[in-house]
């Protein structure tokens, strides 16, 4: 691996890192692009350059408080907020949420999300599957290392697939490539110091244990010229020849990609460009910066108020090339405090979601991003009387979905007078995937990538792109 020195910065927890980007190994083999075309062509898609941003509500939404107020239940159910007229006749949703209202014919709002696997853990959020699926092989690959190994090339100015979830190289990693390999890894930047975030105790101790520094810069040393580093690459290709020969671990197949990726982008330059919100207009930062609230309950563990330009940051690397980028806003996962915490975070996601959503549309791009807003689960329909929190409840969930050609103007599902559980349309996240990988020009239930044995496997071996939108 080729690591290249940047300047230091000091994060919020006092610890001096390199300002860098974790480069994580992106792909080599893929499909032609007369391929992508022709799978595209068949799902309506229509062009090689659609993608997908992720965007995971970390700890799980309450749907009650967002998408599905119930308010004929009791008050120990229905909470503390009132319901807002939405642009759609007859929907209503949460009063924090006034922008997402304005715009609402622009989304699909599922309100009967099922199949949750009860982990905090994104993967589901990222995949589909539960993280034990083919464990014995390796598990899984998420949907940005399928992406990576279906429409990767190693020549590409920016990688497939950049996971933002987080904001740190290697804590809680939930985009896993699977029985992939470490080839089809994402790029998973170091942002800590552009988002403060606090770890919760578990996290702290886990990045601890794993050290620091795991980053590598974006810009070309000056003292390495590019002819230097065509040299270097060559020397290197050559003295991991023998090597690469009796490798099975996948592993010299993985830096060569990653050799040839970091070239790529040290080279271009637009990846590390789309990474520096200081190149982007200042008057654009602010539009995804919502406004502070000093009387708000600020947790811990969550976001401030310059957290939307994260999906800023995911606009601009789709620009810069990236098919796939997943990112994150916490803390929802509110054991205690539910409505404190929702009058502080719930602007945030309908200020950022707003923004992005009118952005991408007046740059003609909406139709080629798709988007998902979701978590791996919902919440408890009772509010805990002690803690005033709403616990875990995988048995239904929300979601949104935008952009992507998709036909939007709708609700979704449906649930009991509790929202507890679908009592019609229920939709599986194995179903927004197939959504998802149906704008990508992928048929997701009928194509299939090869595992460590050689075996064929389905991308999903269950669900279906929803009609209602595709």
């Amino acid at each position: 691996m080729i690591t290249l020195t940047g300047k230091t910065v000091r994060h919020c927890d006092g610890v001096t890192r390199r300002a860098a980007v974790v480069a994580g190994a992106t792909g080599l083999a893929g499909l032609s692009l007369v391929d992508v075309l022709r799978a595209e062509s068949v799902t309506g898609a229509g062009s090689s350059r659609k993608s997908v941003i992720n965007i995971h509500l970390d700890g799980g939404p309450p749907q009650l408080d967002t998408i599905d107020m119930k308010m004929s239940a009791p008050s120990e159910i229905r909470g503390e907020f009132f319901p807002i007229q939405t642009t759609l006749p007859g929907f209503q949703i949460c009063e924090l949420m006034p922008r997402i209202a304005s715009i609402a014919d622009r989304f699909a709002f599922v309100r009967s999300l099922v199949g949750s696997a009860g982990r905090h853990d994104g993967f589901q959020c990222q995949s589909g599957f539960h993280y034990k699926d083919l464990e014995s092989m390796g598990g899984r690959p998420v949907m940005g290392s399928v992406v990576s190994k279906l429409q990767g090339q190693a020549d590409d100015d920016a990688p497939p697939f950049v996971d933002l979830m987080l904001g740190r190289p290697l804590v809680r990693n939930s985009a896993r490539p699977g029985f992939l390999g470490p080839t089809h890894k994402p790029f998973r930047p170091d942002i800590s110091a552009m988002f403060h975030r606090e770890l919760e105790k578990g996290m702290q101790g886990e990045l601890k244990r794993l050290g620091a520094d795991h980053s590598v810069s974006m810009t070309l040393n000056e003292q390495l010229s590019l002819d230097r580093l065509a040299s270097r690459s060559d020397l290197l290709g050559g003295l991991d020849r023998i090597r690469r020969k009796v490798d099975a671990s996948g592993m010299m197949d993985a830096m060569d990609a990653f050799n040839q990726q970091a070239v790529s982008i040290l080279t271009s330059g637009r990846f590390a460009e789309a990474l520096d919100l200081s190149r982007e207009d200042p008057r654009m930062v602010r539009r995804y910066t919502s406004a502070a609230n000093p009387d708000a309950f600020q947790f811990t563990t969550a976001e401030g108020a310059e957290a939307p330009q994260k999906f800023l940051l995911a606009r601009r690397l789709i620009e810069a090339g990236v098919r796939c980028v997943s990112v994150s806003i916490s803390d929802f996962d509110t054991h205690s405090s539910n409505f404190p915490r929702m009058r502080a975070l719930l602007p945030i996601v309908d200020h950022g979601l707003h923004a992005l959503v009118s952005d991408l549309e007046e740059r003609g791009m909406l139709d080629d991003v798709s988007i998902v807003v979701w978590g791996e689960f919902g919440r408890t329909p009772r509010i805990d009387p002690k803690t005033g929190g709403r616990h875990h409840w995988p048995r239904v969930g929300p979601a949104i979905l935008a952009g992507g050609g998709m036909r939007t103007g709708q609700v979704i599902g449906a649930t009991d007078r509790t929202a507890g559980s679908a009592i019609s349309r229920p939709v599986h996240y194995k179903d927004v995937f197939a959504t998802l990988f149906n704008r990508l020009g992928i048929d997701a239930r009928n194509t299939t990538i090869n595992d460590p044995q050689g075996r064929p496997q389905y991308l999903l071996d269950e669900g279906e792109p929803m009609a209602e939108v595709v």
